[in-house]
């Protein structure tokens, strides 16, 4: 989900304003969706709102409502301060078909969801949408739900950073700078932006939507945060899809370490696949040889960047855009080739180097949102919802990314350099220990750039009543829908009817399915979806 993209950590309170431990709600059990002073009539004044809809904007379809409701920011709290949650509905083509509701998520953490059921109503089916009313909503802290901000500046929430050791230094100060932004800016705000909380908080909205049970679509983050609403509110959760999967335990120095785990056996698969077209692209007629024409760019990159459109690529730069790249070989080769061409002052065609130059399309702007906060609730998600997870000690981030270097060195030092979590307060809550019965329908494709295929098959085997769908030779993150009639077939099956497979299904890549990942589509996007314009490296 620009080469660069952008983080926000969670920033923990104070010390003097931190929640003490023996306060924090229990994780261990599903049954503790919320402490005890938060049960029952605590939450009467949330969940008996009854929402204003209205026309979410004068240029979009009528049937698009919108509507704002109040959550509490600290559940543990609830008669204390309350924040802003922003709903979006588009409803059941059928009342009469209708089963219920479908929430989504499109991704993040930091992405927001108010327009998914306009993505959605283009993308699904006609029998889901007559079974399902679509409810979309930017999580707390996102978008139009009270939304948070660090003030960080367009160079802090650049955090991409290759180690050096000329420049370890300033990486450091860069990652504890942004720590202490946050917490004066925010710090009594954004302990509480935590995926155990949004999903406390898609709870109270079912209740407020008079529902007994919800449905669920989540994509990439999204399956994180339908997994810990499983774990909280089993016996709430009705057809829930978690497509593109985050393994639980890996939350998050981890699922960003595995980005450099994952690329390196979709960079071999690359240099196989561009050495057997060496007729076509030039770029070596065996693997070795287009591992050396990579290399070797990259190097001359380092020494003199490369001039493109007015932007000048380093060789860090050109290991950061093949990382997602190579996960999709046709993609990968056709935009090394136009580099190249650059490289060696040839004209270059601009359309095949995103990977490389960003995307420029335009973002959906949305009022009163600050420019950093997407950023800011990133790293607020981040961050908070597993602190025990961050090392303390820089040192030890220094010898990591050395280390990762070495194993993975197209982005292994990307992914365990410091980050602003170094510097976080403990985490107001424990993370949640996902292990249940729950039925939920897991659909991921072999090659994904964000969340490799172990990452899914660790949440199914998390999610003990889940069944799986694995794409063979799928590309790109995010699955359904996608044209391929296997998969499509399964996961609309499911939506409709409630039953999950007799057991896994492996389904093949077909001709047309997974179009947008083979086209570089940006990451942690919904194909069609009128989503804001991403960051490419999100979950």
């Amino acid at each position: 989900m620009s080469l660069t993209a952008t983080l926000a950590p969670v920033l923990a309170t104070s010390p003097a304003n931190a929640a003490p431990a023996a306060a924090a709600p229990s994780v261990a059990s599903s049954s503790a969706a919320l402490p005890p002073a938060a049960e029952g009539a605590a939450l009467d004044r949330y969940t008996k709102q009854k929402p204003r809809w209205k026309r979410c904007e004068s240029t979009a379809p009528a049937e698009f409502r919108c509507a704002t409701i109040k959550v509490p920011l600290d559940y543990r709290v609830p008669g204390g301060k309350r924040i802003d949650l922003a709903i979006s509905r588009i409803r059941s083509t059928a009342p009469g078909k209708r089963r219920g509701v479908l929430l989504s998520n499109p991704g993040g953490p930091g992405g927001q969801g108010i327009y998914m059921p306009l993505a959605l109503r283009e993308e699904l089916p006609q029998s889901a949408r007559q079974t399902y009313d679509l409810i979309g909503f930017d999580p707390r802290g996102v978008g139009r739900s009270s939304p948070v901000t660090c003030d960080l500046t367009p160079d802090e929430e650049d955090w991409l950073r290759p180690y050096k050791k000329e420049t370890f230094a300033e990486d450091v100060a860069w990652a504890r700078r942004v720590a202490d932004k946050c917490r004066e800016k925010a710090g009594a705000t954004l302990p509480h932006i935590t995926t155990r909380n949004t999903a406390r908080d898609l709870d109270l909205l079912r209740a407020v939507l008079g529902e007994r049970k919800i449905s669920y679509l989540g994509y990439s983050y999204g399956t994180y945060l339908g997994a810990v609403y499983t774990q909280l509110f089993p016996g709430r959760a009705d057809r829930f899809v978690l497509d593109s999967a985050v393994d639980p335990a890996r939350a998050w120095r981890g699922m960003v370490q595995w980005w450099a785990w994952g690329a390196e056996p979709a960079f071999d698969r690359w240099t196989g696949w561009a050495a057997a077209r060496s007729e076509t692209y030039g770029l070596g007629d065996t693997p070795k040889k287009v591992d050396r024409t990579f290399w070797e760019l990259v190097a001359r990159a380092e020494e003199k960047p490369i001039e493109l459109d007015g932007l000048l690529v380093t060789g860090d730069d050109i290991r950061i855009g093949m990382r997602a790249a190579v996960f999709s070989p046709r993609t990968a080769t056709e935009a090394f080739v136009e580099l190249k061409k650059a490289a060696d002052g040839q004209p270059a065609a601009a359309r095949k180097l995103t990977a490389f130059t960003g995307n420029t399309g335009a973002a959906r702007k949305t009022a009163d949102v600050p420019q950093d906060n997407m950023t800011a609730s990133f790293w607020a998600v981040v961050c908070g919802d597993n602190s025990a997870a961050w090392p303390r000690n820089p040192e030890r981030y220094r010898q990591d990314a050395i280390a990762d270097k070495g194993r993975y060195p197209l982005f292994g030092d990307f992914a365990s350099s410091i980050k602003p979590c170094a510097f976080w307060n403990p985490s107001v809550e424990r993370a949640t220990d996902v292990n249940n019965r729950t039925g939920s329908l897991i659909v991921q494709n072999e090659w994904d750039s964000q969340t490799p295929l172990p990452s899914a098959q660790a949440l199914h085997k998390d999610l003990k009543g889940s069944r799986m769908v694995t794409v063979l030779g799928g590309e790109g993150h995010g699955v359904y829908p996608s044209g391929n009639a296997c998969t499509d077939g399964t996961v609309t099956g499911y939506l409709l009817t409630g039953r999950l497979p007799a057991k896994d299904v492996t389904c093949r890549a077909t001709a047309g399915s997974n179009a947008d990942a083979r086209q570089n589509r940006k990451q942690d996007e919904l194909p069609g979806s009128p989503l804001p314009e991403r960051a490419p490296d999100r979950f």
